[in-house]
């Protein structure tokens, strides 16, 4: 399988589609079925007691599935989250971007699924886990 989308190219269709969104992430590395994101960790992350909040860890996670998905089958604005489930395991450090690295483990026709592992920069140890599952709306 091959990619329909590299990570510059994601970039610069979630700065065209989704501004509001897109200056708090970067795609860093797309492969077949596999994405990694980052998310840059400002103050409108945190929540008291100065970690990341709960709400910006979904939305990593879900933005990551997003583009993992978008890798593989193109930029198509209106695919969309039809199920969400996250884990939270661990408390993230504060100062320090959050990694989430996605990977496909179903790509339909109508369906993608995956899961989505979210990290601290430079560390192996899972912060949270969510298993994602999108619509991919009928192309022509």
């Amino acid at each position: 399988m091959t990619n329909a989308m590299d990570a510059a190219s994601l970039n610069a269709f979630m700065m065209a589609e989704f501004p509001q969104v897109a200056r708090d992430f970067r795609v860093e590395r797309v492969a077949p079925m596999e994405a990694d994101v980052r998310m840059l960790i400002g103050e409108n992350h945190l929540r008291p007691g100065g970690t990341v909040s709960g709400p910006s860890m979904f939305t990593l996670g879900d933005l990551a599935m997003y583009a993992v998905l978008l890798g593989m089958i193109g930029p198509v604005a209106l695919a969309v989250t039809t199920n969400a489930n996250i884990d939270f395991l661990r408390k993230p450090e504060a100062g320090r971007d959050l990694i989430g690295a996605a990977r496909l483990l179903k790509l339909g026709k109508t369906l993608a699924v995956g899961d989505v592992l979210i990290r601290n920069e430079g560390s192996d140890d899972v912060l949270a886990r969510a298993s994602m599952t999108y619509a991919i709306p009928p192309r022509r």
